[in-house]
């Protein structure tokens, strides 16, 4: 192989794959980046088996071949290089790859590509077309409400369903629930329903350009292939069954409180900074007054740190209710909410509340309440 590629695509590239590097596995070429001309460009792909990226840069081909190298030396490597045109070639006998740029040469050994998992194709004339913006609002305002935890793989996922012209994405904890829907351009021909790792979404969020993203699920394959202009994620399916969430969701709400998503995001994170040394909740007083408007009183209190308290305006409608939260979910919660004002809506201090934008009903956000003694 004998490629002329400019540092700076190879950087962008290096950064794009390399979240795909198995940090640690026993074979070897999972901790490498693969190095391949393919129809007149370079590609750069890594795997660790469950998430693959690839991504294809413009290059000067002047002999077809490839190699994987260690992917963190050599991103290091080209980091360090001046912005400038860099010359790559293999050596087939010592499996060495030369990197050539300006006075700096370099060789760093490597692994035949032979060796590197290969990617399936897949058939890119099926699948459904997501605005790419769009789509990562989704992905950002669902995938953090999935659990961490390994015990119950199913809830590590995403709830994706495609169905008609609508296209849902659900995650749960076990603690919260965060479900978000969005109209398709036009209706699929075939349903799908599949549990997506939280972890792929949120790569796919942060490597994502504009434009559109073409989503496929190969029958058969357990797997979710993302293609975009130049890049392409593929991810293994989780198999299990998904909650039913939508029977835990309250079918009403005694009190609803709108209130500037601004303004209580701000009260929320002034009360985390007291609870994460404490307990770890905040307390919601929602107070109603005959001669004016409505208020919350935000507090949050550690024996280690101290109280904090904030009143926010707000308007409410129903019982007044003290309710308290995990400060870090709520938190979460909030920072998605994309509109000037939010509606919380409660039934009483042990049951779930639901957090929405004002005006939109495409997101949804319940959170379970803290009982407290």
């Amino acid at each position: 192989m004998k490629v002329t590629v400019s540092q700076q695509h190879l950087a962008h590239g290096l950064g794009l794959v390399s979240r795909a590097v198995a940090p640690r596995s026993t074979l070897p070429v999972l901790g490498n980046v693969l190095l391949a001309t393919d129809e007149g460009r370079l590609r750069l792909a890594a795997t660790n088996l469950e998430l693959g990226i690839s991504c294809w840069l413009g290059a000067q081909i002047q002999e077809e071949g490839s190699i994987t190298v260690p992917a963190r030396l050599f991103a290091d490597l080209i980091g360090t290089l001046p912005n400038e045109m860099i010359h790559l070639a293999v050596n087939p006998r010592s499996m060495a790859l030369s990197v050539k740029c300006g006075s700096s040469s370099t060789e760093l050994k490597g692994i035949d590509a032979a060796e590197f998992p290969p990617v399936p194709a897949v058939d890119s004339d099926h699948g459904v077309l997501l605005p790419v913006a769009d789509f990562k609002e989704m992905i950002q305002q669902v995938a953090f409400a999935a659990s961490t935890e390994e015990a119950r793989p199913v809830l590590q996922g995403v709830q994706m369903v495609i169905s008609g012209d609508e296209i849902s994405l659900a995650a749960t904890d076990g603690f919260r629930i965060s479900v978000r829907q969005m109209r398709l351009s036009e209706p699929v021909a075939q349903s799908i329903s599949v549990i997506i790792p939280a972890r792929a979404l949120q790569e796919l969020a942060r490597i994502a350009q504009d434009g559109e993203v073409r989503l496929i699920v190969p029958p058969g394959r357990g797997q979710v292939v993302f293609q975009m202009e130049n890049l392409q994620l593929t991810s293994q399916l989780i198999d299990g069954n998904f909650p039913d969430y939508k029977v835990i969701l309250p079918r009403s709400y005694k009190t609803h409180t709108i209130v500037s998503t601004e303004a209580l995001l701000k009260a929320v994170k002034q009360a985390e900074i007291i609870a994460r040394m404490g307990n770890g909740v905040v307390r919601l007083h929602l107070q109603k007054f005959d001669d004016r408007p409505g208020q919350i009183e935000i507090s949050a209190q550690s024996e280690e740190t101290g109280a904090n308290e904030s009143l926010v305006d707000a308007n409410i409608e129903g019982p007044a209710l003290a309710i308290a939260f995990n400060v870090k979910f709520l938190r979460e919660a909030l920072e998605v909410i994309k509109t000037p004002n939010l509606v919380l809506q409660t039934n009483d201090n042990r049951s779930p509340a639901r957090l929405q934008p004002v005006g939109d009903e495409s997101f949804q956000h319940v959170i379970m309440p803290m009982h407290l003694g």
